[in-house]
């Protein structure tokens, strides 16, 4: 009995994080933001490449004014292109505002002064609502390919070859990188104890990633890597990519302990 007890003790954590994940996830699934958000996203985007590629075969002057080379580009690496531009800014969005409704729900909806009263660590809550948004950011990127696939194929770009398929294969991974790059909304829906904190915590990062962008000095920052990169592979070394984690891993860290430090009277 006494040599069974650390085993038990250390499986303890696992069930305890377990059962916050398996919480999270039912919240998630019947959440209506949740399914808008993921809609929105992944209808929307493949929905505004098709009306901007019409656009462009009508010869609208402002359109492809806007889209510059890329007007010019047909076949799959023209789709692609489209999509990751409006996907890179969207997506940075959509995914804010998930993370905002996940953790800031709690606060508005005064959900908040029951976890402490549950058996499962406040920092477990928080991870496992980090786990269930990193599991449905996967899941949107896999559908959002699958869409701009299916519209290829209706715009009649046949399979797809070698060549279209590294094009299409840049958007998954684009999606979830952009996923990750939105976690600090996490902490500042925490901190500020609403969701606007985390929304705007989210255009933040937007605003300061196009400026960074403009300015051309952005390869190697995580919240601007993923982005350049899927509109421009060969701008960005692929190592610079792997620092974008670092960004889920400090502000995920920083959120675990600000919901571990969490009061009720401030």
């Amino acid at each position: 009995m006494t040599a069974a007890t650390p085993t038990s003790s250390a499986a303890a954590p696992h069930g305890l994080l377990r059962a916050a994940i398996a919480v999270e996830a039912r919240k998630a699934w019947s959440s209506h933001v949740m399914l808008w958000t993921t809609v929105l996203l992944v209808v929307g985007v493949g929905a505004l490449a098709l009306g901007i590629l019409a656009a462009v075969a009508s010869g609208e002057a402002q359109v492809i004014a806007k889209l510059g080379p890329l007007a010019g580009v047909g076949g799959w690496a023209g789709l692609v292109g489209i999509v990751v531009q409006v996907t890179a800014a969207g997506g940075l969005g959509a995914f804010g505002i998930a993370l905002s409704w996940m953790f800031g729900r709690e606060f508005a909806d005064g959900t908040v002064a029951a976890l402490f009263a549950l058996p499962v660590p406040r920092a477990a809550i928080a991870l496992g609502k980090l786990i269930v948004y990193v599991i449905w950011a996967i899941a949107v990127a896999a559908l959002l390919t699958v869409v701009v696939g299916g519209v290829g194929l209706v715009l009649g770009y046949g399979a797809t070859d070698a060549a279209g398929l590294r094009e299409l294969a840049r958007l998954p991974v684009l999606v979830v990188l952009t996923a990750l790059i939105a976690v600090p909304a996490a902490w500042a829906a925490t901190l500020g104890r609403g969701l606007l904190p985390g929304v705007a915590t989210t255009i933040g990062i937007i605003v300061v990633a196009q400026v960074l962008a403009i300015a051309d000095v952005g390869a190697w920052v995580p919240i601007v890597a993923p982005a350049l990169w899927a509109i421009a592979p060969d701008s960005v070394p692929a190592a610079a990519l792997l620092t974008v984690p670092s960004v889920p891993l400090v502000f995920g860290a920083l959120c675990g302990v600000a919901w571990a430090r969490l009061q009720l009277d401030r």
